[in-house]
């Protein structure tokens, strides 16, 4: 049997063919373009769950919340076309690249356990693993100027932003979906993704579980930890960073949380 890690990759990377073979063949664009990848990307990976792990519960963006999976010792936590607008930005021969699939493992007993997020427009998909993080162009939208970069949402920046990256001594870079702008961290691109705006469970657990294992800090912005297999999906707020700019990331989000 493929292991947990090595399925969460396989589906991540397999789905994101798919949506590209979409994006490609089918002819739509815009809203419609996003809502025919969500539907066939989520159809797939569900399929593939069922057959590879039949005993585990499921809790994706695009399908019915069976709230049997709050009993359930494991939980796969998807996010079938992570930027779905970015995604349907396309015209022929190009389009945007920073969009992501999303494939998580939760287990009651451990928290995250296994987590792939595929940067398919890219080419790349993320293990939570130890290995090696190459360099892939195409993902900031901007050179490197030297000082630390903040990513952060392009249409809900938080109100702090600014005041964050000030207090790094930085810039704001807007970007698409979470899980590019968490790459764009893990890849070192960036230096910190901080999120307040608004987002689900979905958004942030495989992000999260690569982050965590490339040895970055990952929490919500009143220092607290990420909580995931909630009866309440919603959670609004998220930062991942290299660990020597938490304290001064956190000085800002605690008092902008009401901290």
């Amino acid at each position: 049997m493929t292991d947990d890690r090595a399925l969460a990759g396989e589906l991540a990377t397999a789905a994101g063919e798919l949506l590209l073979d979409i994006r490609r063949s089918s002819g739509l664009t815009g809203k419609e373009l996003g809502q025919e990848g969500d539907r066939r990307s989520d159809e797939f990976i569900l399929g593939r769950l069922a057959q590879e792990r039949p005993e585990d519960a499921v809790l994706s963006e695009e399908s019915a919340d069976d709230k049997s999976r709050l009993s359930a010792p494991r939980v796969w936590i998807i996010d079938p076309v992570d930027g779905t607008r970015e995604y349907g930005t396309y015209e022929p021969g190009g389009g945007r690249t920073d969009w992501a699939v999303h494939v998580a493992l939760w287990s009651a007993d451990d928290g995250l356990i296994a987590g792939a997020v595929a940067l398919p427009a890219l080419g790349v998909t993320y293990l939570d693993d130890d290995s090696i993080v190459e360099p892939v162009e195409g993902l900031a939208s901007r050179p490197r100027t030297g000082v630390p970069r903040v990513v952060v949402s392009g249409s809900r920046p938080p109100a702090f932003a600014d005041e964050v990256a000030a207090a790094m001594a930085g810039e704001v870079l807007p970007m698409g979906s979470a899980g590019a702008k968490a790459m764009a961290v893990v890849r070192g691109e960036a230096d910190a993704y901080v999120h307040a705006g608004g987002q689900y469970e979905w958004d942030s657990a495989a992000p999260v579980a690569v982050a965590k294992a490339k040895g970055l800090w990952c929490g919500r912005i009143d220092g607290s930890p990420l909580v995931y297999n909630n009866e309440d999906t919603y959670l609004p707020d998220l930062v991942i960073c290299r660990p020597e700019f938490t304290e001064v990331i956190l000085t800002v989000t605690t008092e902008g949380a009401g901290g």
